[in-house]
């Protein structure tokens, strides 16, 4: 039997997604992708994971589609089917209700640039690579990734990245804000878990609105988003006033809320 090649785990309150292909640097394949789509779904019902990491073991984080494989050929059938499962993991990624942070080492280019950047925010170390080679290997961007750069960095710096498929180092991506952290290789765990501990302590419910409003508020009008916030609101309120009238006819019985 095939080994996994996305792999899921929990420490603690922290989900942990593992791109497990490190002698292909983590490269896409068909496999890689039905196993992404599991292990997201697995990630997104974990109720007790409150943020998700997303890395990839070895010296890489992806390097985007397998050319070794692709080189053999597929069919056009084939590259529709791919194309629909990539565009299933951003949907899936976009739906998992909680903050999904990126553990970046080593290559993060074409696909695995886009799984990156699917991310809420991302942590990189001094050995982090971004880009996106597919304009120079007649492939294109697929999973939402030309409108995803586009927000994080800007129209033009997107396009020129696009365009040209240069290749940006950790400290390149931090200056225009593709990655909020740069650290040494050694300490890139460390940080990573560091964050997810602070945001550990925060309400997952207010958590899981706050990054739905924050996503939806990139295409909604000012009117929009108000309102968005509202429900928002009224959902955490009215949340809290039943947690208060349940512990308050504990009390009355007698009742321990364990």
């Amino acid at each position: 039997m095939a080994e996994d090649t996305v792999l899921y785990e929990r420490k603690g309150n922290v989900g942990i997604l593992t791109f497990n292909r490190p002698h292909r640097l983590n490269a896409i394949n068909g496999q890689f992708l039905d196993d992404f789509i599991k292990q997201l779904i697995v990630a997104m019902k974990d109720d007790k994971a409150i943020t998700v990491i997303m890395a990839g073991a070895g010296r890489a984080f992806c390097a985007g589609e397998d050319l070794k494989e692709a080189s053999k050929g597929k069919s056009f059938e084939q590259w529709v089917d791919e194309a629909d499962k990539l565009q299933d993991i951003q949907r899936l990624t976009l739906r998992l209700n909680k903050p999904l942070i990126g553990m970046v080492r080593g290559y993060a280019v074409g696909g695995g640039c886009e799984f990156a950047m699917s991310c809420d925010f991302r942590v990189a170390d001094e050995t982090a690579k971004f880009g996106f080679p597919e304009t120079g290997i007649g492939l294109t961007i697929t999973q939402a990734g030309t409108k995803l750069l586009t927000q994080i960095v800007g129209l033009g710096k997107a396009k020129e990245l696009a365009f040209t498929g240069e290749f940006i180092g950790a400290e390149e991506a931090l200056r225009i804000g593709m990655v909020n952290y740069v650290v040494p290789p050694e300490k890139l765990e460390e940080k990573t878990f560091e964050l997810c501990e602070i945001i550990g302590k925060r309400s997952p419910m207010s958590l899981r609105l706050t990054r739905a409003a924050i996503d939806a508020g990139m295409t909604s009008s000012f009117e929009q988003i108000l309102e968005i916030e509202t429900a928002h609101l009224m959902a955490v309120g009215g949340a809290q006033n039943e947690r208060t009238f349940l512990e308050k006819r504990m009390k009355e019985h007698g009742m321990s809320k364990e």
